[in-house]
C-alpha cells in the first residue's frame, strides 16, 4: 500500500505520464523533486528541492517515491538512493495495462496504458515498460532499461541492465540483448546483441 503523501522524481515529459498513469491508478502525489523548480507545474505540485540536495525536504518523513525519469542511468541510480535509504518505492501500473498474473514486476518500475506482460515473464526494477508495448511469454528485462512505446518482445527474449528498445522494435523469440543497448526505433532483431551496441534496421545492423 503506498503512502498518502508522494513524490515524484523529476517533473517533465516522462514524469507527466507517470503522473497520469498514477492518478488514474488511485495514487495521489502532492510533491515533485527535480535540479530547478519548474516553470510549468500542470499538477499544482509542491516543490521539495532537488533530492541530491542539500535543500531537499523529503527524506525520513514517511513519504512514498515515484521514479518519474526517463534516462535509464538516472533513474536507476535515483531508484537506488531512494531503496538505500530505507524509502518506499512505489510501482506504478497504468490500470490499461494487461499483466498476466505468472509476471513479477520489479520495484520502482512504470507501466505504462496498454502495456502487456505475458506469462512467467520477469521485469526488473527501475524499468518503463512504455504505451502499448508487448512483453511476450517468459521474457525477463534487467534493471533499469526501457521499453519504448509499441515495441514487441516475443517469448523466451532477455534484455540486459539499462538498454533500450525503440518504439515499435520487434524482437524475436529466444534472443539475448546484452547490457547497454540501443535498439533504434523500428528495428527488426533476430539475433542476439553483445553489451554495449546500437543496432539500428530491418534486420538489425550494428552502427
Amino acid at each position: 500500500m503506498s503512502n498518502s503523501k508522494n513524490i515524484l522524481l523529476g517533473y517533465s515529459g516522462h514524469a507527466y505520464v507517470v503522473a497520469e498513469a498514477a492518478f488514474k491508478a488511485g495514487i495521489a502525489i502532492h510533491y515533485y523533486a527535480d535540479k530547478e523548480e519548474a516553470q510549468n507545474d500542470p499538477f499544482n505540485l509542491d516543490y521539495l528541492g532537488y533530492e541530491g540536495g542539500n535543500d531537499f525536504d523529503g527524506w525520513n518523513k514517511g513519504f512514498g517515491f515515484i521514479l518519474g525519469i526517463g534516462n535509464n542511468d538516472i533513474r536507476t541510480k535515483l531508484g537506488k538512493l531512494v531503496t538505500s535509504r530505507k524509502e518506499e518505492l512505489l510501482t506504478i501500473i497504468h490500470p490499461s495495462a494487461e499483466l498476466s498474473k505468472s509476471a513479477d514486476v520489479g520495484q520502482g518500475t512504470f507501466v505504462s496504458s496498454q502495456a502487456s506482460v505475458n506469462a512467467l515473464s520477469n521485469i526488473g526494477r527501475f524499468v518503463i515498460l512504455n504505451t502499448n508495448c508487448v512483453i511476450e511469454h517468459e521474457c525477463h528485462i534487467a534493471d533499469g532499461t526501457h521499453i519504448a512505446p509499441g515495441a514487441v518482445l516475443a517469448g523466451n527474449v532477455k534484455v540486459g541492465q539499462s538498454s533500450f528498445i525503440g518504439a515499435n522494435a520487434v524482437v524475436k523469440d529466444g534472443v539475448t540483448i546484452g547490457e547497454n543497448v540501443i535498439v533504434g526505433a523500428g528495428a527488426t532483431i533476430i539475433n542476439d546483441i553483445p553489451h554495449n551496441k546500437k543496432i539500428v534496421g530491418n534486420p538489425g545492423r550494428e552502427i
